[in-house]
């Protein structure tokens, strides 16, 4: 399919350009409009309905408020996969937009988060990675004074859509996999769990305890925090006594793994996210694949839907049981 980058490549302009001339930008020359034109008709380009939907009246910019992972010294991955996916379908729609991480906004009130917005121009707003003390940000989202998407936290309303994948159905599939797949008669089940103020953490708990009950077995609970460090003492304290080690993020897998092999015990362990690097701890494990270019990139087509006149929902996206090898990840 012909995209709105190789028309721009065509005709030898930028990909703002073409969306300007599709969107009718009165400050466009009529060389440049020729171009795009003759471009457009020569591939045979049908214009995105969303991007077309785009018109002027929605001509500011798109701000993705990022909060990145500062608790391991690995790359945030997930972090970055979400801006590649954004900013790949901005590009696609012929949108601006800006990166703000959350530590340049934290100590605002929602009053003074507003004016920044305003003073950047912005007419719609990601949110990624609101937990539930970020009360500031929560006020601003409630204010519906921006068209905004919220990435795993359930807020929905007339200005307002969330983009997830199902946590419960998610966090009960690979665990079940992982236990069936693995149980004899014993059923001791330790499921370390995410950050207490994390929206997901409380979703993904709830789906452990209807697992549990599903399938008769024994659960404890420990908070990790979504820290490797933590998952690696939860599991050097109890992981002798458990048959296996359900992790709410892979970062924990990887922790609890490590303690396990440190032990020279072997306990099944899954994990949660599909990261890369799942594939180079050297015992491979179950993880829950979200794929997080691909929340990103339908993020930016639901906020293009809100502000086109949509109204806020919730969207629910695929997620996939992978279990990583290192040949998958290095080719």
């Amino acid at each position: 399919m012909v995209s709105i980058r190789d028309v721009a490549k065509h005709a030898g302009v930028a990909i703002s350009t073409v969306s300007k001339v599709l969107n009718h930008y009165p400050n466009v020359s009529e060389e440049t409009k020729e171009k795009v034109n003759t471009a457009i008709k020569e591939l045979n380009f049908v214009p995105n309905t969303i991007a077309a939907a785009l018109s002027s009246k929605q001509s500011g910019r798109v701000a993705l408020i990022m909060n990145l992972n500062t608790q391991t010294q690995a790359i945030d991955e997930i972090g970055m996969q979400y801006l590649q996916g954004a900013i790949g379908e901005c590009r696609e729609l012929g949108l601006d937009v800006i990166t703000v991480f959350y530590s340049m906004i934290r100590d605002k009130n929602p009053e003074e988060m507003e004016q920044y917005f305003r003073s950047q121009s912005i007419s719609g707003i990601i949110v990624y990675g609101i937990s539930k003390d970020d009360t500031a940000l929560q006020e601003l989202v409630n204010s519906q004074a921006f068209k905004m998407v919220v990435i795993d936290a359930p807020f929905v309303s007339e200005n307002t859509s969330t983009v997830w994948v199902d946590h419960k159905q998610a966090q009960k599939d690979v665990a079940r996999h992982t236990i069936v797949t693995n149980l004899g008669d014993s059923s001791r089940i330790l499921y370390i769990s995410g950050k207490t103020d994390d929206y997901v953490t409380d979703i993904r708990i709830e789906g452990m305890h209807e697992l549990a009950e599903e399938l008769n077995l024994d659960l404890m609970i420990c908070n990790g925090n979504f820290s490797e460090y933590q998952a690696r003492q939860i599991t050097f304290e109890h992981g002798k006594e458990r048959d296996i080690i359900v992790c709410a993020s892979d970062l924990m897998a990887i922790g609890a793994m490590k303690a396990l092999i440190e032990m020279d015990i072997f306990r099944p362990v899954c994990g949660f996210d599909g990261l890369t690097l799942m594939g180079y701890v050297g015992k491979q494990m179950n993880t829950i694949r979200q794929n997080f270019s691909n929340i990103s990139k339908e993020a930016v087509k639901e906020l293009a839907r809100l502000m086109d006149g949509g109204a806020g929902r919730s969207v629910i996206l695929p997620h996939e049981i992978v279990r990583l090898r290192y040949e998958d990840i290095i080719r």
